[in-house]
């Protein structure tokens, strides 16, 4: 197994830096390395810039429009992007949805729906959980009856992320009740500006409504909109999930925030402190270790065999590893990290107070907001379960 990029791997990474670079605004970049809001405009901004490229959707085949890239290159345009300071993709159309609509929607529903997703100018949505219904997803309630051309879909989903700038939403929906709770689930494209849907925004810990409740009353939905085959849902949104998994360990961003975590260690007078340094050392170690693991299942891809499923371990070690360097950033700011006013910082104030810094004045919120990582996407106590059985055996 060689680990090590290829002369031609890293003359690809050297042009995806000097593009991202040279077209990544920096006032976005400054926003995302000092972890500051980032509005509509600035995430679906980089978007359409991606888009204008063709590298946006830089997971897609070249049959769909995607530039075709190896798992390894795809992962250097990840890292290069994170390090630069660009936002994170919003997943849901290029990353999620738009690989099962390549595998299994029909033709016309590829020609409709792929270039929205590619140049970045639809937003879309994920309708998964719902109350009572998150890692047990298969529980779900929210039912689509089938009248002639259309279903008619009447529920409830939360925790939709950025649903509030929702446009498209790919929706996990009961049309049967016969069977296990898997085999009655089928997969629909909704549009949320349909009359009888209601998006209603859930303010949290961290003073942001990046999540949301949505309301579906009697909303019409055309059956052209269903994925594949009635009742196969629960098979496409496997699919999908192993990518949103993958997703959420993010090595790269752990990487950038490594770099941030040691920066705001040197400012605060705790680079000296044995024991901090000590934990930061610790968190890099096991940065290094996940990053090997990716690096192990692309060298496994790019050899031809086929890795075992680990995208639940990729999973649970990302995402344990995002809420130990906020809580190591918190510490290293102590009591200029507790500022939360939001308030204030929706006029823009970012630590505007004695002995303040742009840097940390929103560590509390990215404190908060990272806890919810190790339960949104499956809980991680659910993805050990899987791991065992499907790697461990």
């Amino acid at each position: 197994m060689d680990l090590a990029f290829t002369p031609e791997e890293q003359a690809f990474r050297e042009e995806v830096h000097r593009w991202v670079r040279a077209h990544l605004p920096p006032e976005i970049s400054h926003k995302v390395h000092n972890a500051l809001r980032l509005t509509r405009d600035d995430m679906q901004g980089w978007a359409k810039i991606l888009g204008k490229k063709g590298w946006l959707g830089y997971g897609w085949p070249k049959e769909f429009g995607g530039p075709g890239w190896s798992a390894v290159q795809k992962h250097l345009f990840e890292e290069e992007c994170a390090l630069a300071g660009a936002p994170r993709i919003v997943p849901f159309g290029p990353v999620m949805v738009a690989p099962v609509i390549m595998a299994f929607g029909s033709p016309e529903q590829q020609r409709r729906f792929l270039p929205g997703i590619a140049s970045g100018e639809v937003w879309w949505s994920q309708g998964y959980s719902e109350p009572g219904s998150g890692s047990d997803l298969a529980s779900l309630k929210t039912r689509a009856v089938r009248q002639g051309d259309k279903y008619i879909v009447n529920g409830q989903k939360t925790w939709t992320t950025l649903g509030q700038y929702g446009e498209w939403m790919f929706n996990l929906v009961r049309t049967s009740t016969e069977g296990k709770p898997q085999t009655g689930i089928s997969f629909l494209l909704l549009d949320m500006k349909s009359p009888g849907v209601t998006v209603r925004p859930i303010r949290l810990l961290d003073g942001e409504c990046e999540v949301n409740e949505v309301f579906f009353d009697n909303v019409e939905v055309p059956a052209e909109n269903l994925i594949g085959e009635e009742n196969k849902g629960w098979n496409y949104a496997k699919h999908l999930l192993s990518h949103e998994r993958t997703n959420i360990a993010d090595v790269n961003r752990s990487k950038r925030e490594l770099e941030r975590l040691k920066r705001i260690a040197q400012r605060e007078g705790l680079w000296d402190d044995l024991r901090f340094r000590d934990q930061i050392a610790l968190l890099e170690v096991d940065i290094v270790a996940l990053e090997m693991m990716v690096l192990r299942v692309l060298a496994a891809q790019k050899s031809g065999k086929n890795p075992l499923d680990i995208a639940g371990l990729l999973k649970i070690r990302g995402s344990e590893i995002q809420q130990r360097y906020s809580e190591l950033m918190m510490l290293a700011a102590g009591p200029f990290a507790l500022p939360l006013i939001h308030e204030a910082m929706e006029a823009g104030w970012q630590g505007d107070f004695p002995g303040g810094d742009v840097a940390l004045a929103p560590l509390a919120s990215t404190y908060f907001n990272l806890r919810k990582t190790t339960i949104y996407g499956g809980s991680n106590e659910v993805q050990r379960n899987i791991v065992a059985q499907t790697v461990l055996g």
